[in-house]
């Protein structure tokens, strides 16, 4: 055994001297990100317009302003709590991506595992024959493996036991430090797939969200056309009564009869669409066609967040998931670059082998049944027709490419701020218009009624009026739906307050995860 303690000493020696080795090529630096200072080249408005109807509030942004990790609660319904909530536990996207997080994390403790040296025992029993014609046999052994004189007379066939033991070692030092950079790689696209989680978890929501205010949107299209058409329906019953008294010509009739026709045309666009939302949202609530959630949504449920949070560029980088992938993936292509240059280098290796052989167990390690061997390896490729820099080049240039794709990440998110803060502005007046437009064709109407209601016009003109305001309806509904779903479209593009959550608060992420 005193053997043993001396080779394992030995190698426990190169362990730190491969441990605090070099490591070939360049150490990561987070890249500088295109600088931006606001999202458009003029000052935006703090606070958007207002009017004074459903979701007509005014909106005022906050750089100060933190978002919640579950900000769709700002929305206040508790039915698009639910469905969220349900959504989060049994949508098999997120289940996906927590095991590819799992999967990166075991492969860092995979990959750190090579550090360290490699250690097995054999074990190998064996029942011998030996030939003993000729006077073969077992020269120098009988039978029961005692030594016996060589003799010229035929003997019968030896059998004996045969028992060897071993143990193996491997170590391959880390002296040029591809390990480490390999363990580098994997911890990089263990982060890749931990902002792939909060993306998965972002998107999903944002869409849970968009399918309800969708279904409120089309739920209240749909009141307004059918009301639409059943005023067309009313109208070409009197028309047709009129034509039978002989107050109307027939093409009057008949021009009515086209306008009911295509009144009818927008109602099973909008019977699909509420119909395909419907299933868009069961299956992001994790449920078959088959299988409905309760949740039935309207835009008078809804409330419309007067609060916004603006977070500044500088801030953008750190929180939105697509650039911190990124990131992490420039971070990866930096560790490759490094294993690449690391193979063009020499390669070391250390075998060891200690053990005993003996007839019985009990005679293995006694003094002459004991083997060991230490052997050393240094290996280092002279040819192979340019097969190793090419590689180093190919991986330089990948690091070129990730670093490119980064900057353009960055200005692709900053430009979806900057496209989503527009829309919200022209939200407000587009809001603001439609519902001036409802209120005077509302007052139309009423003015229409009351002159019905003296004797001074037919009641075909109060069906028109009608008409007329329920188109105006339509519009209102689809400005007040686009105000509700670009205010849910900022949260998602400023990150969706991902490390607002306790687990990453507690650690900072935020702020020390280029560290």
């Amino acid at each position: 055994m005193a053997g043993f303690v001396i080779l394992y000493r030995k190698i426990a020696i190169l362990i730190p001297l491969a441990l605090v080795g070099c490591a070939a090529g360049p150490d990561f630096k987070s890249q500088a990100a295109p600088i931006a200072i606001s999202y458009a080249p003029l000052a935006m408005p703090v606070k958007t317009s207002a009017t004074d109807t459903l979701m007509g509030k005014p909106q005022s942004f906050d750089a100060s302003k933190q978002i919640p990790d579950d900000w769709w609660t700002l929305f206040q319904s508790a039915k698009l709590n639910a469905l969220i909530a349900r959504a989060l536990q049994a949508n098999p996207d997120v289940e996906a991506a927590q095991a590819a997080l799992r999967v990166a994390q075991q492969g860092v403790i995979a990959q750190q595992g090579f550090f360290y040296p490699t250690v097995g025992v054999n074990y190998s029993p064996s029942r011998n024959k030996l030939a003993g014609n000729n006077g073969g046999g077992a020269p120098g052994l009988q039978a029961n493996g005692t030594d016996i004189q060589t003799t010229s007379t035929p003997v019968g066939p030896a059998y004996y036991n045969f028992h060897v033991a071993q143990l193996n070692i491997g170590y391959v030092p880390d002296i040029f430090g591809m390990q480490k950079r390999r363990v580098e790689s994997a911890q990089a696209q263990a982060q890749v797939q931990q902002m792939q989680l909060q993306a998965t978890y972002i998107t999903l929501v944002s869409n849970v969200v968009a399918a309800a205010f969708e279904e409120a949107s089309v739920r209240a299209q749909l009141a307004a056309v059918e009301r639409v058409i059943a005023i067309n329906r009313e109208n070409l019953q009197i028309l047709r009564q009129q034509l039978k008294l002989g107050f109307l010509s027939e093409i009057d009739v008949a021009a009515q009869e086209a306008a009911l026709a295509q009144a009818d045309q927008s109602l099973p666009p909008l019977r699909n669409q509420l119909e395909q939302t419907r299933d868009l949202i069961r299956a992001l609530a994790g449920n078959t066609p088959d299988k409905d959630v309760e949740e039935i949504f309207e835009l008078a449920d809804l409330h419309l967040p007067e609060d916004l949070p603006l977070s500044l560029p500088s801030r953008l980088v750190e929180q939105r998931p697509d650039v911190r992938i990124a990131e992490a993936q420039l971070h990866d292509a930096s560790a490759q670059y490094g294993v690449a240059i690391a193979n063009r280098l020499p390669q070391f290796s250390v075998q060891a082998v200690m053990g005993g052989m003996a007839t019985t167990p009990d005679w293995m390690f006694r003094s002459g049944g004991g083997f060991f061997s230490l052997t050393g390896n240094i290996a280092q490729t002279i040819f192979d027709g340019g097969t190793l820099k090419a590689q180093s080049k190919a991986a330089e240039q990948v690091l070129v490419q990730a670093g490119a794709q980064y900057r353009s990440t960055v200005i692709a998110a900053l430009q979806n701020v900057a496209d989503t803060l527009h829309k919200i502005e022209t939200d407000a007046d587009a809001l603001k218009a439609a519902a001036a437009s409802a209120q005077a064709n509302k007052k139309l109407l009423n003015l229409t009624r009351e002159q019905h209601r003296l004797g001074y016009i037919a009641y075909q003109n109060v069906l028109l009026a009608e008409q007329a305001y329920q188109l105006t309806q339509l519009a209102l509904v689809q400005a007040q739906a686009s105000r509700l779903g670009d205010t849910a479209a900022l949260y998602q593009a400023l990150g969706g307050g991902w490390w607002n959550k306790a687990e990453y608060s507690v650690q900072g992420v935020l702020h020390d995860h280029k560290g």
